[in-house]
């Protein structure tokens, strides 16, 4: 049985960002999480992936660091993709504590904090749940709810879990279980899977939090249901076959 060690010193937070053509959010999306962590009095730092944009994005993170002295902008020099842009921040990432946040302002920045702080209890991963009571979602459409609640049932069913939004991108790591939890094989938004399903299977410590989601006010979704199929299906096989047949190797020491 695993034992909780609550943080004795706060822990540092890196937020990773992944932002591909969100010049219409992308300085809301900063400014918003910025000012609730200093509000707060958390120590952070926001890594924003550049993800191969080709609009105003890099030149409005550009002109942020004027202002944000805890941005930290990277350029994805692999090839592009949600997957890619987030490797990319979670390996520039410094904190103790890292968070994965949509730069569409999707992700509530209160929330974040209530995360970080439950972290503090002693917990790998703090993972959000839009479903569970006092969860939240706003102008979800139809289709990718009902496609999400199906994915997300037999993910459930297949681990046996009682987490219900495995493929939420909202959470929130111990940089030493990011470290556990590689090499990364996603290079698109299965990632969102491969991470808790990998952090669950070997033996990392993880609560459950409420959380609320909000469509984007601009832009366009860059998760297209059709070509994510399969890739989720691959990784859903990988970590049960990991499960199953590692024989541990690769379970928290």
């Amino acid at each position: 049985m695993s034992i909780l060690v609550p943080a004795t010193d706060p822990m540092r937070l890196s937020v990773v960002i992944p932002a591909h053509n969100e010049e219409g959010s992308v300085e809301e999306t900063v400014r918003a999480v910025h000012d609730e962590l200093v509000a707060e009095r958390i120590d952070h730092e926001l890594v924003v992936v550049n993800d191969h944009s080709r609009d105003r994005t890099g030149e409005i993170l550009s002109e942020l660091q004027r202002s944000i002295p805890e941005l930290v902008v990277e350029e994805n020099p692999g090839p592009g993709g949600y997957g890619y842009a987030v490797r990319c921040g979670l390996e520039r990432a410094g904190g103790e504590a890292i968070a994965v946040m949509m730069a569409d302002l999707s992700d509530s920045p209160a929330d974040l904090v209530r995360f970080y702080r439950k972290m503090q209890e002693g917990y790998d991963c703090v993972f959000g749940s839009r479903w569970m009571r006092g969860g939240e979602v706003i102008d979800y459409p139809l289709l990718k709810r009902w496609m999400n609640r199906i994915a997300n049932n037999i993910i459930r069913l297949v681990f046996r879990l009682k987490y219900d939004d495995c493929t939420n991108a909202f959470k929130l790591y111990r940089r030493s279980t990011v470290e556990g939890l590689k090499p990364f094989l996603s290079p698109h938004f299965n990632l969102t899977l491969e991470l808790p399903l990998k952090a669950i299977v070997r033996g990392y410590t993880y609560t459950v939090l409420p959380n609320s989601w909000r469509n984007r006010k601009t832009g366009e979704s860059k998760l297209r249901i059709k070509e994510m199929g399969s890739r989720y299906f691959f990784i859903m096989l990988y970590c049960l076959i990991e499960k199953y047949f590692s024989r541990g190797d690769f379970k928290k020491r």
